[in-house]
């Protein structure tokens, strides 16, 4: 049965059609409180996601299928948040396997400070390399725009809905199509909406892209944060030109050293973010002068 408060809470989950979104419902549903509702947006529109959401549903979790003809996770995301009705919504992805008390951290962590996002540890899973993890044990609230990198973890976060919708939507711009977290984190933050880091609310990533596809997706997120880079700057942000500049050389120092340790995952990461920034601010300054 649902409990009392996580009749509160929504869970967003965009999804290409993955089979493995199987593993993200499992786990919702055998938490110690399950969402309200979980919408999944199914931009593969698979009949397999289609029955497997009615299953859950009839077994006591609401899943809404929501069939989706367009593209790009922030589009997916957009879509199933307008769907929400609950005071708070969570986002996690279909490679993601929430812990057991996820939901009833969320809601615990929400209640306590509405005015903030919330985003938690992500763990490594699987036997592959995971692309993005966060394992730091200490809780931190950050309140402005850091020169490194803005805690939020795109698969790990929620918010108050009615706090989501006064910043507007995710960015669909096709010049940063994977860095959607990384400009709703500046635009949050630069509106003085404080982020907060609990570490105990907690995901495990699941690995399971062969090396030639996390090398393509490290190449996609370069592209893409230089393209989230090329927006601020065409608007005349230069603190975005000075983290730009901190990006690009952390990168540089990634290629060196994984390079000269014989670390291929780091210095496959560097090149892909070195050879990426520039072409992605190149695309973003031009999309820039576009609503």
């Amino acid at each position: 049965m649902i409990g009392g408060q996580a009749q509160k809470l929504t869970v967003v989950i965009p999804t290409l059609g993955r089979s493995m979104l199987r593993g993200t419902l499992q786990a919702l549903a055998q938490g110690s409180v399950r969402p309200a509702e979980v919408i999944v947006v199914d931009q593969g529109r698979r009949d397999e996601l289609a029955s497997m959401a009615a299953e859950y549903t009839a077994a006591g979790m609401p899943v809404n299928w929501i069939p989706s003809h367009r593209t790009g996770r922030s589009a997916g995301l957009n879509d199933g948040m307008a769907r929400v009705r609950t005071e708070y919504t969570a986002i996690t992805d279909d490679d993601c396997v929430p812990a057991p008390d996820w939901v009833e951290g969320i809601v615990r962590e929400l209640s306590l400070r509405p005015d903030a996002i919330l985003t938690g540890r992500v763990e490594a899973g699987g036997e592959e390399p995971v692309l993005s993890v966060v394992t730091s044990e200490e809780a931190i609230e950050q309140r402005r725009p850091s020169l490194r990198f803005d805690r939020l973890s795109g698969g790990n976060m929620a918010i108050a809905t009615s706090l989501a919708r006064r910043l507007g939507p995710f960015q669909e711009a096709a010049c940063m199509r994977t860095a959607e977290d990384a400009e709703f984190a500046y635009r949050a933050l630069r509106a003085g909406v404080p982020i907060r880091y609990a570490p105990q609310v907690a995901v495990t990533h699941q690995g399971w892209r062969d090396p030639g596809q996390r090398s393509s997706q490290y190449r996609d997120y370069g592209l893409s944060q230089g393209g989230f880079y090329g927006l601020y700057l065409r608007r005349g942000d230069l603190f975005i030109a000075l983290r730009a500049l901190v990006h690009l050389l952390r990168s540089l120092k990634r290629w060196l050293l994984g390079s000269l340790r014989k670390r291929d995952e780091m210095a496959i990461n560097g090149r892909a973010y070195v050879t990426g920034l520039l072409p992605g601010i190149m695309a973003g300054w031009r999309a820039g002068h576009r609503p």
